[in-house]
């Protein structure tokens, strides 16, 4: 009896990159007030040394352009909002460890206060934003008015980035081209989504920044629905730990 013989031949595929992005919004003093959205200064100092210590190397968004493969440590921070805490308390600390960061400017509080919601925090002047290190901070865009992308039609889209662009224009911003959803929010639905990307392909948007929790695969799946992740002010050190490598728990 004949047999017909398979030969199998086995490639070796190279693993993707692994870039995790952190999330994180305002910076206080007390670590009572650690909650939530607010990290202490404490806490994000021992987040920020454990990633140098342990080799990690921060990269704007800017910087991938061009890049298959990263080190194996690799890993980009974000902060939300430009408020003027991140200013006197998280720049420091990224001068000090020398790590990158991502910051978004939501462009109609700049100067103002963050009255989409409680109006407490102080949002950074054109002045203040022109005078960050831009070798360790990048600038992108968090929408003109911080309103959430689902809610608003085609024409308020383009009216939105019409008003950003010129604000950005006006005041000879450095902008790069990196949006971080306000909310995380963004249209669902393939339809709406395929508007939405399109707008953003003709302001010259490269990367769309979502939430999701998870840790991305570089390159990008999709460079308009890269995942972040928070950050909260009640995260321990471990949990910190955990979240670089595997994103959100769910028992967390």
């Amino acid at each position: 009896m004949k047999y017909n013989t398979i030969n199998y031949s086995f490639v070796k595929k190279r693993e993707m990159s692994k870039l995790p992005v952190l999330m994180y919004h305002n910076v206080v003093v007390e670590e009572a007030k650690s909650l939530n959205l607010s990290v202490s200064v404490s806490k994000l100092e021992s987040q920020f040394r454990f990633l140098q210590e342990n080799n990690y190397t921060t990269f704007h968004f800017k910087d991938l352009e061009g890049l298959k493969e990263l080190p194996q440590k690799s890993i980009i921070i974000t902060f939300d909002d430009v408020t003027e805490c991140q200013l006197l308390y998280a720049v420091p600390l990224l001068e000090k460890y020398q790590l990158k960061a991502s910051f978004f400017i939501p462009f109609s509080f700049v100067g103002n206060y963050d009255y989409w919601i409680e109006g407490k925090e102080k949002i950074m002047s054109v002045e203040q934003l022109k005078g960050l290190d831009t070798t360790l901070i990048e600038l992108g865009y968090h929408s003109f008015e911080h309103r959430k992308y689902s809610s608003l039609a085609e024409e308020e889209l383009e009216a939105d980035f019409n008003r950003s662009n010129k604000f950005i224009q006006e005041n000879h911003l450095d902008i790069k081209p990196v949006l971080a959803y306000p909310f995380g929010n963004y249209a669902k639905k393939k339809e709406e989504f395929a508007v939405f990307e399109k707008i953003m392909r003709k302001n010259g948007i490269k990367y769309g920044l979502r939430i999701g929790n998870r840790v991305n695969k570089f390159p990008f799946k999709d460079n308009y629905l890269v995942k972040r992740i928070d950050i909260k002010g009640e995260d321990s050190l471990f949990k910190f730990k955990l979240k670089l490598k595997i994103g959100k728990l769910k028992l967390f």
